[in-house]
């Protein structure tokens, strides 16, 4: 009865915060279903201690103790409800502990690091704090039995989402960022077009800046186009959350070129009634079977 309660407080905090995504999962066997529900809001608790209401009080020693109550997870010592889902959902997955570490590592960037000198530099971070989901999420999904590909090339496709998805949330959310001095593009590609950060903290919208984003949005698709390659290779009953984060991550895009890339002064966002039209689509798609290769 106590895991039923904490599977279900769970479920509640992924369907408030994540309706679309968790839609998706309702496709999904019970099992799964919690699972990825006890994986988000682990994500989400970890994330908000950098971005939530007490990210002010943040410090790496809170994130030090944050790792080590990951650590009493993995070792079966649950210090709360919601942990304690997390550790059923690892006594019933092969989930490892690295990619879990790896955000916490992120949320430590954050912390220390306002600028990113390259996008090597930006990778890593995308990978820590967005890449990581995808390598948590795999053993829950599953991989088809049908696919002829490797895992590790479903588990490459499922990194290229997170990266994928965290530039664009990188893109959308520049000018919000801007307004808290952070600036969380290349410092050097933004040179090349003649843009300093006083550029981006003044919030004009030029010639250059939508040169830049048209480079910057090629990039993102270009995750995106890998990570589809790998969709269809889920388990079937697995993809259906899977391709409308692809969609839907994709429109913001559009969006933000709707915008004639004013990213700097509005939010691009995806409106209800574009969400509900995308999802008959992206569920079309979780029913397409995987390829025999590919290319």
């Amino acid at each position: 009865m106590f895991l039923d309660e904490a599977y279900e407080l769970c479920r509640k905090i992924c369907e408030e915060y994540a309706k679309t995504f968790y839609l998706g999962t309702k496709l999904m066997t019970e099992d799964r279903q919690k699972a990825i529900w006890a994986i988000y809001v682990w994500c989400r608790r970890t994330d908000e201690l950098v971005d939530g209401p007490n990210a002010d009080y943040m410090n790496n020693s809170v994130l030090d103790r944050w790792e080590q109550r990951l650590e009493d997870i993995f070792n079966n010592k649950p210090y709360d409800m919601l942990d304690a889902a997390l550790t059923d959902t690892i006594c019933k997955f092969p989930l490892d502990i690295k990619p879990f570490k790896d955000m916490i590592d992120g949320m430590r960037m954050d912390t220390r690091k306002s600028r990113y000198a390259n996008f090597q530099e930006l990778y890593m971070y995308c990978y820590c704090v967005a890449g990581t989901v995808g390598l948590m999420s795999v053993p829950i999904m599953g991989i088809a039995p049908e696919s002829s590909v490797s895992a590790q090339t479903v588990y490459n496709a499922a990194l290229h989402l997170g990266i994928g998805n965290q530039l664009t949330n990188i893109l959308r959310d520049v000018g919000e960022d801007a307004l808290r001095g952070r600036v969380y593009l290349p410092q050097d590609e933004l040179a090349q077009f003649g843009i300093r950060d006083e550029d981006v903290f003044t919030r004009k919208v030029t010639d250059q800046w939508r040169k830049f984003m048209k480079e910057q949005i090629r990039r993102a698709r270009f995750y995106f186009n890998l990570a589809e390659e790998g969709a269809s290779h889920l388990n079937k009953a697995s993809r259906w959350p899977v391709w409308s984060s692809l969609i839907l991550y994709r429109k913001i895009l559009d969006a933000i070129e709707e915008n004639d890339y004013d990213n700097l002064t509005k939010r691009a966002y995806v409106g209800r009634a574009k969400k509900l039209v995308t999802l008959p689509v992206s569920y079309a798609r979780a029913l397409s079977l995987p390829s025999l290769a590919i290319q």
